[in-house]
């Protein structure tokens, strides 16, 4: 690719009303982040020397999460043409090579875009540089007519087109890498004397095309230039990138037991020769190191775990679990703002909420940590090689020392010294023969309302 200058406008002002929702289309997510800021992130790999977001006049959530992209607002929603119009301003002293794609097409390749650039730049110099594949089904798509020499003489919608046009399986994206001294002077002539009264961008090429200038194709797969429109192309765009970020984990050295059924986000990082059991669900935010283990059935979010660490199963990380080298994380163990240092192992039933696990400590099943009393949350702090029994109760904040033992089932409310046992259990009582008075009474009660009854 030259080094010619390049501007990106991204076209999301779309409402997705088909989506049924009150969000913006663009913001719906993908694998745990908004479809726009995977395009945008996409983008930036290209370089370019301005990138602009059109957006409608109530999507000030899409304005956060572009940022610090600057946005343009489309008051009027009048067709693609006049939301490239929009960007006018922005792009007011620009002079390479303007790049406009769609935020509700979010698995566009970079490969494919600077394809489509260095198209532009390429020795015929086309004004207008058409993204173009050839789906299974074309359908409604607009068809793109090329010359023998591959120009691009017009694209024709499928409703105006006659059967020899109808037969033409190369269609248009929308994606369009058009020479910036050259854009404003062709929008400027497309008229809105269309069914639905709207400036289409598509009108462009027939107006470059009337003015002797050349315009090109590019092919991208038919995959990459899913559009997304509705709640079932995104459950579809899901799939696809679900089945892309499974593929990249196992070749970077991670082993997936059960691929089709782990559910990942687009920032989760895996170790080399980490194994990933069945039903796994990794919210964001999760860095997993070298040789983890984490059994089927758990939910990660926002979590750390260093190597060699074994997770579930059916455990519940939750934001700001730290789980250190070589620590056990057992079934139905939750933990939340904690960390468990290494070789420490909380193995069953056990939730750990605002505390830390010391190095090597045993926490017994049924453990918690009481971190809120219905105003503040506190801390418990579990020192290096305790042993918690199992059914204690910490009531934070609390912290028990070095190698300190409770007694299991009791509830603990005083810090506990290094390598002293503490216990509130209640005294043990017998009451000699009582059970077997208790059956033979009740049991002669029981008689006596049955015989009554007859």
């Amino acid at each position: 690719m030259t080094n010619s200058k390049t501007a990106i406008v991204v076209l999301g002002a779309g409402l997705g009303t088909r989506m049924e929702s009150d969000l913006p289309k663009v913001m719906h997510p993908l694998a745990g982040r908004p479809m726009i800021r995977h395009l945008i992130e996409t983008l930036e790999t290209l370089q370019p020397t301005r990138m602009t977001i059109v957006v409608g006049g109530d999507m000030e959530t899409v304005a956060r999460e572009v940022a610090p992209y600057p946005t343009v607002v489309q008051k009027d929603r009048l067709g693609t043409g006049h939301a490239v119009m929009a960007a006018r301003e922005a792009l007011a002293d620009f002079e390479g090579d303007v790049l406009v794609v769609y935020g509700d097409t979010p698995l566009l390749s970079a490969e494919t875009l600077g394809r489509m650039l260095d198209a532009r730049r390429s020795a015929d110099n086309p004004a207008v540089v058409v993204l173009g594949f050839r789906p299974e089904h074309p359908g409604a798509y607009g068809r793109l007519m090329v010359d023998g020499e591959g120009h691009l003489q017009a694209i024709v919608e499928a409703k105006d087109a006659g059967p020899e046009q109808l037969a033409v399986n190369l269609c248009n994206s929308g994606v369009m890498a058009v020479d910036g001294r050259k854009l404003f002077d062709l929008l400027d002539r497309v008229g809105n004397d269309n069914a639905k009264g709207e400036y289409y961008l598509t009108d462009i090429v027939e107006i470059a095309c009337a003015d002797g200038l050349t315009c090109g194709v590019v092919e991208g797969g038919e995959a990459e230039l899913l559009g997304i429109n509705s709640r079932a192309d995104l459950a579809q765009a899901e799939t696809m990138l679900q089945d892309d970020l499974r593929a990249s984990a196992m070749a970077e050295g991670a082993t997936l037991v059960d691929p089709s059924t782990v559910f990942f986000s687009a920032d989760t990082k895996l170790g080399r020769d980490t194994t990933v059991g069945p039903y796994v669900v990794f919210g964001s935010g999760v860095t997993v190191g070298d040789n983890v283990t984490i059994l089927p059935f758990c939910h990660l979010q926002d979590v750390t775990i260093e190597q060699g660490a074994s997770v579930g199963p059916y455990a519940r990380l939750r934001p700001g679990a730290r789980i250190g080298a070589d620590a056990h994380i057992g079934n139905f163990v939750e933990i939340k703002n904690a960390s468990v240092e290494a070789g420490a192992k909380v193995n069953h039933l056990t939730y750990i909420g605002d505390a830390r696990v010391g190095a090597k400590a045993n926490v017994g099943a049924g453990t918690i940590t009481c971190n809120y009393d219905g105003f503040f949350k506190d801390h418990t702090d579990i020192g290096a090689g305790a042993f918690i029994g199992s059914n204690t109760s910490l009531v934070a904040p609390v912290k028990v020392g070095d190698g300190a033992i409770t007694g299991a089932g009791s509830v603990i409310v005083r810090d506990i010294p290094a390598d002293s046992l503490a216990l509130t259990r209640g005294p043990h009582r017998e009451n000699a023969d009582w059970a077997r008075k208790f059956r033979e009474r009740r049991g002669r009660e029981k008689a006596a309302k049955a015989e009554k009854k007859e």
